[in-house]
C-alpha cells in the first residue's frame, strides 16, 4: 500500500497512527453533523447563514447546476463520477482561498426530508455540503426541522 509520495510505502509499524487520524476525522465529522442539526432545530435554515459568501455560493451554484433539483435524492454516483468530481472540483477551486476547509470531508444528507441516518447521508467535502445547503436553506426545505422541534410551542 502507497500512501503519500511516490513510492512511499507504508510503514506497518506507523499504521496505528493512520488509525488515530481515522478516529479523529470520523470525531469532526460526526461533531459537524451534529452541530449542524442541532443549529436546525433552533433556527430555520431560510433565516440561517452558513458562511459570509452565502449569496455568492448560491449564486454561482444555480449558474453552474441550473438542473440541480434541492428537493430530489443526490444521485451520489453522478455526483462522484468522473465528469461530476470534475464538475465540482471547477465549482470548488474559487473558494480555495476564501473558505476555510473548503475541502475537508463531511457528511451530507442525500434528500432534505430526511434526517442524518446511514442510508440518508453521503460523504462529500465541505463546499458541496455548504453549496447544496444554503439552496436548501434558501429555499425553506430544512425549515421542517425547526418547526418539528418547536411543534409542542404552536400548540
Amino acid at each position: 500500500m502507497s500512501l503519500g509520495p511516490p513510492g512511499a510505502q507504508l510503514n506497518p509499524e506507523q499504521a496505528d497512527n493512520f488509525e488515530d487520524i481515522e478516529k479523529q476525522f470520523a470525531v469532526k465529522t460526526v461533531q459537524h453533523m451534529t452541530t449542524y442539526w442541532a443549529i436546525l432545530e433552533k433556527v430555520r435554515g431560510s433565516k440561517l447563514r452558513l458562511t459570509k459568501l452565502d449569496d455568492e455560493i448560491y449564486e454561482h451554484f444555480k449558474k453552474e447546476f441550473p438542473d440541480f433539483d434541492p428537493t430530489a435524492t443526490i444521485d451520489e454516483d453522478q455526483m462522484k463520477s468522473k465528469e461530476g468530481k470534475e464538475k465540482w472540483r471547477n465549482f470548488m477551486m474559487p473558494y480555495e482561498k476564501k473558505v476555510d476547509d473548503f475541502n475537508f470531508g463531511t457528511m451530507l444528507r442525500s434528500n432534505p426530508k430526511f434526517e442524518y441516518g446511514e442510508k440518508e447521508t453521503i460523504f462529500a467535502v465541505r463546499m458541496q455540503f455548504y453549496a447544496i445547503e444554503i439552496v436548501r436553506n434558501r429555499e425553506g426545505l430544512n425549515d421542517w426541522i425547526y418547526e418539528k422541534e418547536h411543534a409542542y410551542e404552536a400548540k
